[in-house]
């Protein structure tokens, strides 16, 4: 993908990691639901079928050299689309569980509101559906720590159903928490002063594989994702107390 992007122009970025069984689907949905638009996979040195599949559906792909992560993942996708001057970005996971149905109500907010990123929330006026029991006690855990840090609720924190305009991607493109980046990135944007809404969206089963967080990794992923956050508190606090002397 080389071509510079038109004023106002979208990019639908798809992280994918060994995701043949749903990837082609996926793409084919996004094209349908927003026709015209370019979509952009995101491979993550897949050893299936991902890439083929991705393009044989009318995606292009950009490979990655190495197996990053998803957060290196997103971030060449953020920093790809940031280069060609595209001003919205939204990321849908490559596994099916997102519904592009959705994209559209995520992209008017995004130009309507101000706001710098919109979140695809299964938890504004649905219950959560289709969470697994550690990622919904997660979920609560992370809505309580991040309440006083962003100073409003986020029903979702988690959730990777995303658009960003282009102040966020911007920030995006040159720092991006690596390996769990959904909520660190929220505490990224508002030490920005950068503001982000939710709007509610539908979640739906994996077409296929497995996710990478099992249970033992939940523990994990929590353990992590507050130390980040709390170091990045920690950081910013550092530096504006440097400012103040």
């Amino acid at each position: 993908m080389t071509r510079a992007a038109q004023p106002g122009a979208l990019l639908i970025i798809i992280p994918a990691y060994n995701e043949e069984a749903a990837i082609r689907g996926v793409v084919e949905e996004v094209r349908a639901t927003l026709a015209g638009a370019p979509v952009l996979v995101i491979d993550d040195c897949s050893s299936d079928g991902t890439k083929v599949l991705a393009k044989y559906a009318g995606a292009e792909v950009l490979p990655m050299p190495h197996h990053l992560g998803l957060g290196g993942c997103v971030q060449a996708g953020y920093k790809l689309a940031f280069e060609l001057g595209y001003d919205y970005v939204v990321r849908v996971d490559g596994d099916g569980q997102h519904d592009p149905a959705f994209i559209p109500a995520i992209l008017e907010t995004l130009k309507t509101t101000g706001c710098d990123m919109v979140i695809g929330s299964r938890f504004v006026a649905r219950d959560g559906e289709h969470t697994s029991a550690p990622r919904a006690i997660g979920i609560h855990l992370f809505r309580a720590v991040l309440r006083p840090i962003l100073g409003k609720t986020v029903h979702d924190p988690t959730s990777g159903f995303v658009g960003v305009k282009r102040t966020a991607l911007e920030v995006f493109a040159r720092s991006f928490p690596l390996e769990y980046p959904e909520i660190e990135a929220l505490v990224v944007l508002q030490r920005k002063r950068f503001t982000f809404q939710e709007v509610p969206c539908r979640m739906r089963p994996r077409r296929g594989g497995r996710s990478s967080i099992t249970a033992l990794k939940s523990f994990y992923y929590i353990v992590h994702v507050l130390l980040g956050v709390f170091v990045n508190v920690l950081r910013f606090e550092g530096r504006r107390r440097r400012k103040s002397t």
